[in-house]
């Protein structure tokens, strides 16, 4: 897709979304709603969103292990940057910016790293998907408020969704056991591409797989797996605590349920996650647990500036500190060369 076509498609899709989002709401209501909502508890929920991107950093270190070794200060500051980055930048530019970051300043490979953000999206389906299937053995259903068609398709996706993950994580694990192979593979290249750029592209392919380096050891890898509960966990917490601000009633348990319909609203490529965000919780809350809609817009409003204004601020601020200029993290993310082809390969396309 052209770039202005994708540009126009994403901005037509926020405008929908949010007018979905706002429709039919009395903007004054929503307003006396969040005046109404509890101060501390709000406050409580920014500082344990916070405390997500440390949790985030110290994971990120225990799958960068085989790679090499990294800092808890560089993992944490380029993991803020980079979601801070995603945040202000389109596609996601973030997930590539965050490992060309720490590759260069713990000097390792930089497609090894970002092959660790591969594996870290899996992890975290996988552990969205068993907190949801949490909620489902242990909620009675008929607690739930609105129509249970909806709560079994909610159900049925959940179970497609483990079972692709499990599958990619299979995947993975094998494409981590055979990186001389694949790098192998990517060698038969040469029959459509000169031979300078196709073993260029079996380097990058064999340095991808050596970022994978963590799927080869299965204590390690569960061992990965376990520190993100903890961290899934905790922005459940935000998730719940947030709502517990607006005065709604569902369990902590219940969290599990919006986390996991949040999860696919952020997938939907807007600006900031603004309009995809917003109508995945007030579908959650409103649907499955009876929240007056004002109430839901509000709190949605709220968990949104929690959830991405701190840490972008946080982002910028050690952009700041380490003389990085909003122009310099664009230009960045879009020429990290953690995806790149090696410059002495494009020199056999001459």
């Amino acid at each position: 897709m052209r770039p202005r076509v994708r540009t126009i498609a994403v901005f037509l899709l926020t405008i929908g979304l949010l007018a979905f989002f706002f429709r039919g709401v009395n903007p004054g209501e929503v307003w006396e709603k969040t005046r109404e909502a509890d101060a501390r508890l709000l406050v409580a929920g920014v500082f344990v969103t916070l405390m997500t991107y440390a949790l985030r950093a110290f994971r990120w270190r225990f799958l960068l292990a085989p790679i090499g070794p990294t800092r808890f200060s560089t993992a944490f500051q380029t993991t803020v940057i980079g979601f801070a980055a995603s945040f202000l930048l389109p596609a996601r530019a973030g997930e590539v910016l965050r490992p060309y970051l720490l590759a260069r300043r713990e000097h390792l490979p930089p497609t090894a790293a970002f092959a660790t953000i591969i594996v870290e999206r899996l992890l975290d389906l996988v552990t969205v998907l068993l907190l949801f299937g949490l909620f489902v053995l242990f909620v009675n259903p008929s607690s739930l408020s609105g129509d249970p068609t909806m709560y079994s398709r909610v159900k049925t996706g959940g179970l497609l969704a483990a079972a692709a993950s499990i599958a990619g994580l299979i995947v993975f694990f094998f494409l981590a056991g055979h990186p001389e192979t694949l790098g192998g593979w990517a060698l038969r290249i040469e029959r459509v591409l000169p031979p300078k750029l196709a073993r260029a592209v079996a380097r990058l392919v064999e340095s991808f797989a050596q970022g994978l380096a963590i799927m080869r050891r299965p204590v390690q890898l569960l061992g990965s797996l376990a520190l993100s509960f903890p961290l899934w966990l905790s922005i459940a917490l935000g998730i719940w605590v947030t709502s517990r601000a607006f005065h709604m009633t569902f369990s902590y348990m219940g969290s599990f349920l919006v986390m996991t319909l949040l999860v696919v609203g952020v997938a939907v490529p807007t600006p900031g996650q603004v309009g995809g965000f917003h109508a995945a919780y007030k579908i959650a809350v409103m649907t499955f647990f009876g929240v007056p809609e004002t109430t839901a817009v509000g709190a949605a409003i709220v968990l949104h500036a929690i959830s991405f204004v701190p840490v972008t601020l946080l982002g910028l601020f050690f952009m700041a500190r380490e003389g990085l200029t909003f122009g310099t993290v664009r230009h960045m993310a879009g020429n990290a060369p953690s995806v790149r082809v090696p410059a002495e390969a494009r020199k056999g396309t001459r």
